[in-house]
């Protein structure tokens, strides 16, 4: 009943599901050996207490950079911060750390921990890391922001903050049948900013709101320029134009970025040359969510099925158990 949400893959193709803090609680980091899961790095980071440096508290993503580092971004955010609801989190103060893990050892690097971050507004909920720049880019769907992390000195930038990139449509609300996702107070279920991809040769960086249409994408050379005033920033984004309401975004080596979307339970890509294809399209794909590109030439990808949440279904659990991770050949 573990519910997955971020999803890796590295280059000699092993593969990292992480999972969010809810009961039945068994671990925040798995790698899945024959179709197991085992707890990763140890059973001691994915302990439910101790120093809070040194275990994980609620996993959100995890991304395998090109030189094999897996990041894993442990976002708990305050209510004010969230995306998920209350769930009861009713805490004023997020914790956020990104904990680098070497795995050609299956060490832990580094761990990082947002010291200048505002915890009671940010909801960090995805990461990519850039090796050429030694830059984290994260997407803060709280603060309607990119938060740009030095991983030399650990000190952040937020950049393109409440702009039309970054905030959701208010009047874009998430339908399934005739059912629209809203809790019990009737508030609409809406994500800022969420979604990042960045492309293998660290060149682009692309971002969207879940409730928005369009998919955005900026060269990150500007977002590593901390000359550049928000005016600047923002003349240098790019609108690739409509491509629907949609959840995770990975790239894969040759520029394709992939799109999930739970509407009509899919998976797109856009094409370099900006030609949005559909890949897949099946009823299973219940909230397609996080995606990892694997060097056999597969897309793995978690459905987290948000949408069937007692939140968003008057208290009602309406998953469909059990929950799955997928993959499907795509190169």
């Amino acid at each position: 009943k573990s519910q997955p949400i971020g999803v890796s893959v590295s280059s000699d193709n092993r593969v990292f599901v992480s999972f969010p803090h809810k009961e039945p609680y068994l671990f925040g980091l798995a790698e899945i050996v024959n179709g197991e899961r085992k707890a990763f790095p140890d059973d001691k980071w994915n302990a439910t207490s101790g120093d809070y440096d040194k275990h994980f508290v609620n996993v959100q993503d995890i991304y395998v950079d090109t030189n094999d580092q897996l990041w894993v971004l442990d976002s708990k955010p305050a209510s004010a911060g969230s995306i998920f609801g209350k769930d009861g989190n009713n805490t004023s103060q997020g914790q956020f750390k990104l904990v680098q893990i070497d795995l050609k050892n299956n060490q832990v690097e580094k761990v990082f921990t947002f010291e200048d971050l505002d915890k009671d507004k940010s909801g960090l909920n995805d990461v990519r890391v850039d090796t050429d720049k030694q830059l984290a880019y994260l997407s803060d769907p709280g603060q309607a922001s990119i938060i740009v992390l030095d991983l030399k000195t650990g000190n952040t930038r937020k950049v393109l903050s409440n702009t039309p990139f970054t905030v959701a449509n208010p009047n874009i609300i998430l339908s399934y049948n005739g059912h629209e996702m809203k809790d019990k107070d009737a508030n609409p279920f809406k994500s800022n900013v969420n979604g990042i991809a960045l492309t293998k040769d660290n060149k682009w960086f692309y971002f969207k709101p879940i409730n928005a249409l369009n998919l955005y994408r900026i060269e990150t050379k500007y977002l590593a320029d901390s000359s550049l005033n928000e005016n600047d920033l923002l003349a240098k984004v790019e609108d690739l134009g409509e491509v629907g309401v949609t959840h995770g975004l990975v790239a894969d080596k040759v520029g394709n970025v992939y799109l999930t979307t739970s509407l009509d339970y899919s998976i797109r890509r856009i094409t370099p040359e900006g030609k949005l294809e559909m890949l897949v399209q099946d009823s299973r794909l219940l909230w397609p969510d996080s995606l990892g590109v694997g060097s056999d030439g597969y897309l793995y990808f978690s459905c987290a099925q948000m949408q069937l949440l007692p939140t968003w279904n008057n208290g009602k659990d309406l998953v469909q158990y059990p929950y799955e991770v997928y993959r499907i050949k795509v190169l």
